[in-house]
């Protein structure tokens, strides 16, 4: 079994969640993948700010206002540092799904027509597939897939091929897979499709709570994520795009505080990063996602990759145990982000999950928001094991364990 990190993480106590239990089981929470459980020090920083500094933002002028008002910007600041952006050009909308709609909306509508295409790939998340289905509709521009191998990766010749064609406007696509674990070569991509003409979208969400990530390296033009996946709450996603993109580009929603003069007939708008920002914004939300990432920085996201790396290559080596279970995506834990999906010969995967839940261990089954994907697997369906920082050996030997017995429940 291949060994945990020499410097492995033990900061389960920090997440108050853990001391539930479910009968006489401790909560094994295997879904970070699609939330991830909050520190105490994120419940206290949206407790606090709700408790003694709430106001609405860029509007008063009251004492109380102004310290909402710091409050927000300063998150905004701690935010687009942690990825290495810029306040200016960090946009908060309600989660990555609105940021991507945001540049399909914004950009997308604006520049694409009959004659362009946009390539996106086959492992895309809906949230990162349907937007453009639907701009691409609307505007008369085509959709086109790069293709998934046989090990979950994705050929750099035939994106060559693609680009060689000189009709791609866009070129969008996953960090990190939310199915496959695919660990994408995000600057590598970027840097072809912008020597071809294209600009390029990343949907970091299942990347940057679990890796550096360092936007300006990656090279890409917009950059989206979400705080609930990166031990933040829900409500807050965060775009960052290149300025002039996002300077010559039409407000996605229009209303309040995305306005610099409104007349009878017409409206100027904004400055960046507000002309995104209509109506009242998420505040405390944005306060809590700051403290998130100030959490995870002080861990070190170096460290926290180790950490995950090591356990998903154990988790791997055991599932590889369990006789009639395939894991799909690429074979070696070094080569993936922190997850598992797999299915198990004579049981579907909610009766897998139906049967691990049993146990305390909480797993996703379903198609995982990726239903071509799982076309081009072959399956309906597969259980999904995620790890997060507060996961330890323990959690993987409960897993493992689970299954057999759910195996055994079937007769297997």
């Amino acid at each position: 079994m291949p060994p945990v990190a020499e410097q492995a993480l033990a900061v389960r106590a920090d997440f108050p969640i853990f001391a539930r239990r479910f009968g006489e089981r401790p909560l094994v929470y295997l879904d970070s993948g699609a939330t991830s459980q909050k520190p105490q020090v994120v419940i206290d920083a949206l407790s606090a700010h709700l408790s003694s500094h709430n106001a609405n933002v860029h509007r008063g002028v009251y004492p109380l206002a102004q310290e909402a008002d710091a409050a927000f910007e300063a998150a905004r600041e701690r935010i687009a540092a942690f990825t290495g952006g810029e306040a200016r050009t960090t946009i908060f909308t309600k989660n990555a799904t609105e940021a991507i709609n945001l540049v399909a909306r914004s950009w997308g509508a604006a520049q694409l027509g009959p004659g362009d295409a946009v390539l996106i790939t086959q492992m895309e998340h809906h949230a990162n597939l349907v937007p453009w289905q639907q701009v691409c509709r609307e505007r008369g521009a085509e959709l086109r897939y790069l293709e998934v191998d046989e090990h979950g990766e994705l050929s750099l010749q035939a994106l060559d091929s693609e680009l060689a064609r000189g009709d791609v406007r866009l070129v969008a696509f996953t960090h990190v897979s939310n199915v496959l674990g695919t660990i994408n070569p995000v600057a590598e991509i970027s840097a072809r499709a912008r020597a071809a003409g294209a600009i390029t979208l990343i949907d970091g969400a299942q990347a940057v709570p679990q890796m550096p990530v360092d936007i300006a390296r990656a090279g890409a033009d917009f950059y989206v994520w979400t705080g609930h996946k990166a031990l933040g709450p829900t409500g807050i996603g965060v775009l960052h795009g290149r300025r002039e993109l996002l300077e010559s580009m039409e407000p996605f929603l229009t209303g309040g505080d995305m306005i610099a003069s409104v007349g009878l007939q017409e409206t100027t708008w904004n400055e960046l990063p507000f002309k995104f920002e209509a109506g009242t914004p998420p505040i405390a939300e944005a306060v809590a996602l700051a403290a998130a990432v100030d959490y995870l920085g002080a861990l070190g996201m170096e460290r926290v990759r180790d950490h995950e790396r090591a356990l998903t290559e154990q988790m791997l080596a055991r599932l590889g145990e369990v006789p009639g279970l395939r894991v799909v995506g690429p074979p070696a834990g070094r080569e993936r982000g922190a997850l598992a999906s797999f299915t198990v010969e004579g049981m579907h995967p909610h009766d897998v999950a139906e049967l691990l839940g049993r146990e305390g261990v909480c797993v996703r089954a379903g198609h995982h928001c990726a239903q071509p994907l799982m076309r081009c697997l072959g399956v309906s369906a597969t259980a999904r094991a995620s790890l997060g920082v507060y996961n330890d050996e323990s959690d993987v030997e409960a897993l493992i364990g689970a299954l057999q017995s759910g195996r055994a429940v079937f007769g297997l």
